[in-house]
Parts: C-alpha cells; structure tokens; sequence
C-alpha cells in the first residue's frame, strides 16, 4: 500500500524532483504511521488481502449464479400456479468467526431475490423470505462455504 501511495503522490503531482519525491516519501510514511496508530494498518494486512484476492473473485462469480437461481425460483413463485406464498420469518446461526464474514453473509442473502436479512443480533441471524424454501440455512450452503474460506 506504501508503493501505491507513493505513486499516487507522484500522479497527482505531475512532475519528477528530487524535493517532490523527497516529500512523497515523507507524506507517505506520515499517512502510514496514522494508519497504524488509527486503525491498526500492517502491511501483513495487505499481503493477507491480496493473498484472498482470488477467493473474492470466485465468491462474486458464486454470489451471480446464486442470484440468478434465486431470480428463477423467485419467478416461479410470482409467475406459477403458486398463488399461495407464505412469506416467512427464518432465525439461524452461520457461525462465522468475523464481522466481515457476518457482513459478506448478510449482503449476499439481501442482494438474492426473495429474501431479505432483517437483524443480526450477536451470531444470530434473522432473515425474511418469501417462502421458507428459498433460504438454506444448512451448514453446508454455498454461501457458508465461500466465506468460511474467506475467513480462514
């Protein structure tokens, strides 16, 4: 992040001396002891991230096939002979270790069609769906699965 930083310095200033660099580098360094004070920054952080940067990619690959069969379950219900759709409130636990991964879990269920995350109070989530078949709340769901591997 430090290199990036830097060259962002560079950019944004237009034209290479040796006092511009000079100060790059102590703006720089500046930004990143208030990163670490404020926020805990490491560069270990950064590494681990793009470590997972593949991970992520393959999660939003798994989350789009996710939404679009949601998409056609969730028609199915409006569309067909299913005129009785029984909306429901479904209560689980993940067991996710992270804040990000309850965060990641709870977007994703929001972001599939026809169903909605209402509260996450501690481990507990509160989804709401249009039908209790459309949430898998198994220990074994692809979503689980993925951010689990994110966590790690």
């Amino acid at each position: 992040m430090y290199i990036l930083l830097y060259l962002f310095w560079i950019i944004l200033v237009g034209r290479v001396t040796a006092e511009i660099l000079i100060l790059g580098l102590i703006l720089t360094a500046g930004i990143g002891l208030l990163l670490k004070a404020l926020f805990g920054y490491t560069p270990a952080k950064d590494l681990r991230f793009v470590k997972k940067a593949p991970l992520f990619f393959v999660y939003i690959f798994v989350l789009i096939l996710e939404i679009l069969k949601a998409c056609i379950a969730t028609m199915k219900y409006i569309f067909g002979a299913r005129k009785n759709i029984e909306p429901v409130l479904v209560s689980f636990k993940p067991g996710l270790k992270t804040e990000f991964g309850k965060f990641v879990l709870a977007n994703s269920i929001t972001l599939t069609p026809g169903t909605i995350t209402i509260d996450i109070t501690g481990d507990v989530f509160t989804v709401h769906c249009l039908s209790a078949g459309l949430l898998d709340t198994s220990e074994n769901s692809v979503f689980l699965k993925w951010i689990r591997r994110l966590e790690a």
